[in-house]
């Protein structure tokens, strides 16, 4: 089915969370048209033409060696897709980007690289540079020819970037600026050609202005530190990058003096929906590797697949890469529509994107952390189901463990994210882009009023439909709750606001999985739909289960009495699911995997 004949609403960023969604406003892997499935197909080939049967070299950082893969993916349009065509791009929308970005995620450090450079590593120069920028820097990045990178971090300057101790100033000529200082961690960072840049530009009057610079390799006075030693990720370059009076032209400014924030900020919205992808795409290697291990490795004279923990292992791996695929193509869908509707009311291509991003940013956050502990969650129980091998540097799946853990902690750690989260969701009510406060209110009414036992709605899903209602409407009661009791507090309790939103987290996984199978089943019918709707049902069912907890604990933080009564009984009664044998639907669903032998839900 062709997404072109959908009729779709389109929600605004964080409206999910106070309307009931249909189908209609969801978009599914299953989805994707000829043309995206044959570009999912090149980047799996290529992986595994190029880059799996060499990871130990990669690994070695051998010099040059993942500078021509680079080069290698250009050749092949792997670095064009979502990029203009007056530039040499293939102006693919970013439904096709997100593909690129998962179905290259499988590859390790190698991914790590691709990610970098087509993203933190070029967009900044797409989106905010002048036309002469563009026309001199993207052509070469999109082709491979030269490699990017971003330099932002400092060795005192991680989640709080805008502390940055990196200056800049400008010359007595007026022909550059001098920059001075220090930043590390930069991916790329041994090989790359162009570096975005940001300094806090000092003035005659003292006055400062956090700002964005290109910079080339070879810039007088500017030199990149030897390679890390990672416990991860060992084949992507890391090195720190020195400025001791590094001239950099006046023209090679990056938008507007004092306005660095906007590209750095705006920019990390992309990349944490990109990174979500690339984690899934991770994970699911994990867990197809994962699968093949369980059914070639025997204990007491049959394969360890036949056991129920390792089939428990199994299904709750695949359960919980489904959840993130059905949030994370939704949403990707979501930013590409605002993108084309942006451009259809006549914004330029880089506003239109950006525009799109900073709408959905609460989902790029919540995909963020969802995708990368969905991937430290897959290849540990990969290690597990190797047991002893899986601890062996001879088996790809400890290689995949140690990968992982870096993406807890870039592009804004997981703890962030989960405060950004919430904090924007308030600050879009404060701002009446958001109105939580009338159905925050009802949720209040209905609080006071007889609980409803019973339900003569008889439609598909209908009691997964209330389900879902009912977490949202859990989180709207939390979290009023605690703005009014804690008000202009509530910025230092983050705990209770990470407890929110781990419960909007799950919340919004939880509809994403429902109105995905609810299409699946509308197209295949019931019984050929059967397990779509096992990994649906035990994923609300668990996530009951996880959002009371949640919710419990922020409650039991900030408030007591009958208060505290009040709103952990509204919480049981909003995180209520029916009975639900998850053990048989685990063994369905593991079942069919090992069948397949691979990821194919």
């Amino acid at each position: 089915m062709s997404a072109a004949n959908d009729t779709r609403e389109l929600i605004k960023g964080a409206e999910w969370l106070i309307k009931e969604s249909s189908p209609a406003s969801t978009f599914t892997s299953e989805q994707f048209n000829e043309e995206e499935l044959m570009i999912r197909d090149m980047c799996t080939q290529f992986l595994a033409a190029e880059v799996m049967p060499i990871l130990d070299r990669i690994d070695s950082l051998e010099e040059g060696l993942m500078k021509s893969l680079v080069q290698k993916a250009g050749d092949q349009g792997l670095l064009a897709g979502a990029f203009p065509e007056e530039y040499g791009g293939l102006g693919k929308d970013f439904i096709t980007s997100t593909i690129i970005n998962e179905y290259l995620g499988a590859g390790h450090s190698f991914s790590v690289a691709i990610a970098a450079h087509t993203g933190i590593g070029t967009l900044p120069i797409l989106y905010f540079g002048t036309e002469e920028q563009k026309q001199k820097y993207i052509p070469k990045l999109i082709t491979g020819e030269w490699a990017g990178a971003y330099g932002l971090t400092e060795p005192n300057a991680g989640s709080d970037a805008l502390s940055s101790k990196t200056t800049a100033k400008l010359s007595e000529d007026g022909k550059h600026y001098i920059l001075n200082g220090q930043k590390c961690w930069i991916t790329n960072g041994g090989f790359a050609q162009v570096y975005t840049v940001f300094a806090k530009v000092v003035g005659d009057d003292g006055q400062v202005g956090f700002t964005g610079f290109i910079v080339e390799r070879g810039t007088e006075g500017f030199t990149n530190g030897p390679e890390e030693h990672k416990m991860g990720i060992k084949g992507s370059s890391t090195v720190q990058l020195y400025f001791q009076d590094a001239k950099v032209p006046v023209e090679n400014v990056l938008g507007e003096i004092g306005k660095g924030h906007k590209i750095a900020f705006n920019i990390l919205n992309i990349g944490r929906l990109k990174l979500c992808a690339a984690a899934l795409g991770g994970a699911k290697m994990a867990f197809e590797i994962s699968v093949q291990y369980a059914k070639t490795r025997e204990q007491f004279k049959q394969p360890i697949s036949n056991f129920g923990a390792i089939k428990h292992k199994i299904a709750e791996m695949a359960i919980r890469i489904f959840a993130a695929e059905s949030a994370l193509y939704r949403t990707a869908k979501w930013i590409d529509e605002r993108e084309q509707q942006l451009l259809q009311d006549g914004k330029p291509f880089n506003e239109s994107l950006l525009g799109a991003a900073e709408e959905y940013a609460i989902e790029c956050a919540i995909l963020k952390v969802y995708g990368s502990e969905l991937l430290d969650f897959v290849v540990d129980e990969g290690v597990q189901i190797h047991g002893g091998n899986g601890f062996s540097a001879e088996y790809n799946i400890s290689r995949a463990y140690r990968d992982s853990r870096i993406n807890r902690i870039y592009e804004g750690t997981n703890e962030i994210n989960r405060l950004l989260t919430l904090d924007m969701t308030l600050k879009r009510a404060m701002q009446g882009r958001l109105n939580l406060m009338g159905p925050a209110m009802e949720v209040q009414k209905e609080l006071m009023s007889i609980p409803d036992f019973g339900s003569d709605d008889d439609t598909p899903f209908a009691s997964e439909r209330k389900l879902v209602s009912n977490f949202k409407k859990a989180i709207l009661m939390v979290s009023g709750a605690a703005v009014q009791k804690l008000m202009m507090q509530i910025e230092s309790e983050q705990e209770v606001l990470m407890n929110i939103a781990d419960m909007a987290i799950k919340t919004f996984h939880a509809e994403s999985t429902l109105l995905r199978v609810m299409k699946i089943v509308e197209e295949k019918g019931p019984e050929k739909a059967a397990l779509y709707i096992d990994i649906m049902q035990t994923y609300l069912y668990d996530a009951a289960d996880a959002i009371n907890k949640s919710g419990k604990d922020a409650v039991n933080a900030f408030a007591e009495g009958d208060e505290q009564r009040m709103i952990l009984m509204g919480l049981k009664r909003f995180t209520k699911a029916e009975p639900f044998n998850t053990k048989a639907a685990r063994r369905r669903i593991a079942d069919a995997a090992l069948n397949s032998g691979k990821y194919h839900f």
